[in-house]
């Protein structure tokens, strides 16, 4: 195992491990427990009570924070004609069809997020075992198979978040910055929670959200009271 370094063992020193912490609570420690010379990103995980091996309980989505993440989004967006004007009227960095297709065949992957308009997706899914362990790869559950293509970068570009749960039934999102402060990371955590309850899978039996805990990139994680996350539902 690791050694834990100086700092990190500081910042662990000021969380009650056995607590489990109201979101205001855990907001106000991120900044006492965040140590890194960097704007840390400050990150969201939820323990599911789901089956991902059944596909009627995957829970996948996007949710548009709406406070942004704090940081620049390279958006690349599959299109032809119209389209094509609209997206880089929207502020597509990238915006091309066979062109950037061939590009990323040769090895090209300078961008954060991919969109692509329904007629594209056929030369596009020529692409799938490079862009899709990547998580790159456009996906109408998403919602970056779209002819809403403006509306898409515009959300991109501000901070949309796409997230999906693990094989274990965990789901792992940022949230914003540590220099956001406590009211935008608690407007955005809050957007994000209400989207995961929104998604609950009809074949999910019992405790939906079973745990929940907040971290910065370099700190470890605060466990917030799950009760807090269900009264979101009520």
């Amino acid at each position: 195992m690791a050694k834990k370094s100086k700092k990190y063992s500081e910042a662990l020193s000021k969380i009650n491990r056995e607590k489990r912490y109201s979101l205001d609570e855990a907001l106000d420690l991120i900044p006492q427990i965040s140590f890194a010379k960097f704007d840390e990103t400050v990150e969201l995980a939820m323990k599911l009570g789901v089956d991902p091996r059944h596909a009627d309980q995957v829970v996948r989505g996007s949710v548009a924070l709406p406070n942004g993440l704090g940081k620049q989004v390279k958006v690349l967006v599959f299109a032809k004609g119209q389209k094509e004007k609209e997206a880089q009227e929207a502020g597509a960095d990238y915006v091309g069809a066979e062109d950037l297709i061939e590009k990323i065949q040769k090895g090209w992957l300078d961008f954060d997020k991919a969109i692509s308009t329904p007629d594209m997706m056929g030369a596009v899914s020529k692409l799938g075992k490079i862009l899709g362990p990547r998580g790159l790869m456009p996906n109408p559950k998403v919602g970056t198979v779209t002819f809403d293509v403006a509306k898409t970068v515009k959300e991109m570009k501000a901070g949309r978040v796409e997230f999906r749960v693990d094989k274990a039934g965990n789901l792992h999102a940022p949230v914003g910055k540590v220099s956001f402060g406590k009211e935008k990371l608690l407007e955005n955590i809050n957007a994000l929670i209400e989207t995961v309850i929104r998604l609950k899978p009809p074949a999910s039996k019992g405790t939906y959200i079973k745990g929940i805990a907040i971290s910065t990139t370099m700190s470890p994680g605060i466990k917030i009271d799950p009760t807090y996350v269900r009264n979101l539902s009520k």
